[in-house]
């Protein structure tokens, strides 16, 4: 009988004749008649496709019966709509007519009508005016091309889509990219709306079971010799199973003919038949042993060179980690030395911002000349408003304004602080004064919890976690506990009010840049807890909320609901003694690979209805340090402006948030800034640290250039000094007096509220495993409850009837006050309903 070489199999040296005429089958072995009927039926129908594909191509037909697989790659290279409308571009030319397409989860639009042959992102005709369109003008020749160019993007994913009117919708991705769109009537706008949320439910559905392998592959590096191994791999595979079915067809045969043999009828004809069927049982059995061989060489082969190079990277890191701390340590001790000889070294002044300063100041130290005078950056805006017009250009895509990136240096110099009268050193020492305690309230408070149960020493096993996830989507697979603190977002959140005594001073005082002063405090010292807070909060459920009435004893009260799961969004309505403040918090991360950053999007705003002042700002960039090995540590970085607004317009704070830095001879954790008025003119200054105290400093004289001013300041006193956490907080996950009170039960609060959530209260009481159950099931209810929402959702598209987005209960949307920009706002029913007791509203989350 005939052989040729099976997958994984050499070929024999002396071919065996076979009677008739013979039939290849798919594996490569040469048979009769009769027995490739058998052996064709062993064969995996991709084999097959593959064969067939092969035989088409080779008989000179390339598209070789895959015409529908062609149509379908076509069918879904057509966007899913298209069509014209009506795009806000700016305030001098209002609404333009574009060609919008959208396609994969991303909406795009051109000036002219585009092609589905030519869409692939614009990049046909972006490509020939990459260069072309730096210049200041296209030629005439260019037009043409430039009507075809895509004039911007926008990704579904994590977009908010919002209907303004009968004919016009908005499309943001929170704060980075806004497009104000009009159709022609309500029934286009309508179809486009639930076009735009079907791509949108698609996009989060493809990127959640994409994220996990985006994250794991953006670090490597593509390399060729993987490639190919991969590949070789992958067919060895194949032939593996091809070798399994063959074995698993053949032997079932085989019995059935020796079964057959026992009836002793045709001895002779059946004795052939069992001896053909042993042939291809054991042609199959030893390309299965060659080819299991071949694998498992190739393997190991691989494998160890793999480890070895892994291992032989991961040592590197080390080492070079090694070196860099050492020579940050060596070089830090270096200078400082260099300091404490070099005469008059506080007196110097350098225009370089990074070489000013020397010394760090110990913590709880006190105020010297040199660390209260610093040089400042500080951006030159034609107007107030600044915030909006940025996002509206960088959301408007190309057809925008660019905004003026223009500084402006300015130098403060601090008097002797040793002519300080005995008034201002009180101030200096006592902000604790501002703090509410039991002795000076008039009534009776709640005796609150001082702490909560130790944290317990479960080791984190990777291998558990691995285990746990075998088999399951990507998308699906729960982070575990051991990252958390039993805190939910929205209860973190709700900490930027431990300080609220700074608002109380504000809202007293007289002057509005005093008073904007410190406003800035209080914005620095929500950051106070993250210096040592390294664990995770727990996300909340679409619906979540979380009360927090401390009127008795603090003086104020907030009420906080999670609005939006995608992208997650909270918002949050707090009111104290002469103020009130809002936030609509929402932010993007970015995976660097040793650590991770956290954008915030939203904007927070403070209110003084006494005077009709308002101040809005948005938060600066938290980065997570030593993500992969390491101990975790926080950084918070980056410039912050502070808007006022309504009776307040005009005047304005910018600070800055210097990077932590081994090299810098500056005060670790630096804050520093000055407040303005509407004029421009210096009238506070602002310096401390984020994680110890805040001091402010009225301007007293002003010298030098326009360009190049010099800001003398009075006295600085305390606005805001840290409340340190108990020694042994270490072992409750660092919490502070009052986080230690927030998951603290409650009655009467609202079923959704966060202290009812039950991992969260398991976690607490140390019940991790328990805890990590719970917080599964409570994450497959959200994932069932939203698929439920996007069935809901396509089948009132198909039916043609427009189908209500979520909308949460306390919190309703409304236009924002100078913009076209919709946020959540409180509706001021919270507080009724809980006087009542009804919660009727509410929906089952947990």
């Amino acid at each position: 009988m005939s052989e040729t070489p099976m997958p994984g199999m050499a070929k024999p040296a002396t071919p065996t004749p076979l009677l008739g005429p013979s039939v290849v089958v798919p594996g490569g072995v040469v048979v009769a008649p009769a027995v490739a009927a058998v052996a064709a039926a062993t064969v995996p129908a991709a084999t097959v496709n593959a064969a067939a594909a092969a035989a088409s191509l080779a008989s000179g037909n390339p598209n070789g019966g895959s015409s529908t697989s062609v149509a379908a790659a076509a069918s879904q290279a057509e966007p899913d709509m298209k069509g014209w409308l009506l795009k806000w571009t700016n305030y001098l030319k209002g609404y333009q007519k574009r060609w919008f397409v959208l396609s994969k989860g991303v909406l795009s639009y051109y000036r002219a009508e585009h092609g589905a042959g030519s869409y692939a992102g614009g990049r046909s005709a972006a490509g020939k005016l990459s260069i072309r369109r730096r210049r200041k003008g296209p030629r005439p020749e260019n037009q043409a091309e430039m009507a075809h160019t895509c004039r911007g993007t926008i990704s579904l994913h994590g977009a908010l889509i919002h209907t303004v009117d009968s004919c016009t919708f908005v499309i943001s991705n929170g704060g980075t990219q806004t497009f104000h769109i009009k159709a022609a009537n309500e029934v286009e706008r309508q179809s486009w709306v639930t076009a735009l949320e079907l791509a949108k439910a698609k996009a989060i559905r493809a990127m959640e079971s994409d994220e996990e392998e985006e994250d794991n592959t953006a670090n490597t590096i593509p390399s060729e010799e993987l490639n190919l191994v991969v590949r070789e791999l992958t067919v060895r595979l194949e032939n593996l199973k091809t070798c399994y079915d063959l074995i698993t067809k053949h032997g079932a045969a085989l019995q059935r003919a020796l079964s057959e043999l026992e009836t002793g009828d045709d001895l002779a004809n059946k004795t052939k038949i069992v001896s053909e069927r042993a042939t291809l049982f054991r042609i199959s059995s030893n390309a299965m042993i060659n080819a299991c061989s071949d694998y498992l060489q190739t393997a190991q082969t691989q494998g160890h060179k793999w480890s070895k190079m892994l291992q032989h990277e991961r040592d590197q890191k080390l080492h070079l980690e090694e070196m860099v701390e050492q020579l940050a340590r060596q070089h830090s001790h270096l200078e400082q030395a260099a300091t404490r000889h070099r005469p008059n070294a506080a007196t110097s002044a350098s225009d370089d911002e990074d070489n000013e300063f020397y010394d760090a100041q110990e913590e709880g130290g006190s105020v010297t000349q040199e660390d209260s005078s610093f040089i400042l950056n500080i951006p030159v805006t034609t107007h107030h408003n600044h915030r909006r017009n940025s996002n509206d250009a960088t959301g408007s895509s190309s057809e925008g304004e660019d905004g003026n990136s223009e500084t402006q240096q300015v130098l403060v110099v601090a008097e002797n602080l040793d002519n300080m009268d005995v008034t201002d050193r009180i101030s200096v020492h006592s902000s604790q004064a501002l703090t509410p305690t039991l002795a000076n309230q008039s009534k009776v408070v709640r005796k609150r919890r001082t702490r909560v149960p130790d944290k317990p020493n479960y080791p984190l096993n990777l291998w558990s976690i691995i285990k746990n996830c075998i088999g399951k989507d990507l998308s699906k697979i729960p982070m575990p506990v051991n990252f958390n603190e039993p805190l939910s977002m929205l209860q973190r959140l709700t900490e930027d009010f431990e300080y609220s005594e700074i608002l109380d001073k504000a809202a007293q005082a007289k002057d509005t840049c005093e008073q904007l002063a410190y406003v800035t405090a209080f914005t620095v010292s929500s950051y106070s807890t993250t210096s040592n807070r390294t664990g995770k909060p727990f996300n909340p459920l679409l619906g979540e909320t979380y009360e927090c009435d401390r009127t008795d004893d603090l003086g104020w009260r907030c009420i906080n609901e999670q609005v939006s799961h995608h992208p997650p969004m909270a918002a949050q309505y707090c009111e104290g003694r002469g103020w009130r403040c809002w936030q609509e918090f929402t932010m993007t991360s970015k995976f660097r690979g040793k650590y991770i950053q956290i954008v915030p999007l939203g904007y927070a705003h403070v209110e003084f209805p006494a005077t009709g002042n308002r101040y809005t700002w948005r938060k600066v960039t938290t980065t997570v340090h030593n993500i992969i090995v390491g101990k975790l540590w926080v950084d918070n970085h980056g410039d912050m402006e502070i808007f006022g607004e309504r009776n307040a317009k005009g005047v304005k704070c910018h600070l800055k948030y210097l990077p932590y830095s081994y090299f810098t001879r500056d005060t670790q954790r630096r804050v520093k800034g000055v407040v303005m008025d509407s004029s421009n003119q210096v009238k506070w200054v602002v310096n401390g640290t984020w994680d110890s105290k805040i001091e402010i400093a009225p301007v007293t004289s002003t010298s030098g250039s326009t360009e190049n001013p010099v800001y003398k300041t009075g006295n600085y006193k305390t606005a805001w000094t840290r409340r340190m956490p108990p020694p042994d907080s270490d072992r409750y996950y660092n919490f502070t007096l009052l986080a230690c009170q927030l998951n603290e039960p409650e009655p009467g609060v609202a079923p959704t509220d966060s202290r009812l959530r039950p991992d969260q209260r398991l976690m607490e009481d140390g019940k991790w495993n328990e805890s990590n159950q719970e917080k599964l099931r409570l994450e497959e209810g959200q994932r069932a409850r939203r698929r439920q929402r996007e069935a809901e959702a396509e089948t009132a598209a198909a039916e043609g009837r427009p189908y209500p987005p979520y909308e949460p209960i306390w919190f309703g949307k409304e236009k924002e006050e100078g913009t076209d920009n919709l946020v959540h706002v409180y509706n001021g029913t919270y507080w009724d309903a809980k006087a009542k007791g009804d919660w009727s509203k509410c929906s089952t989350i947990f």
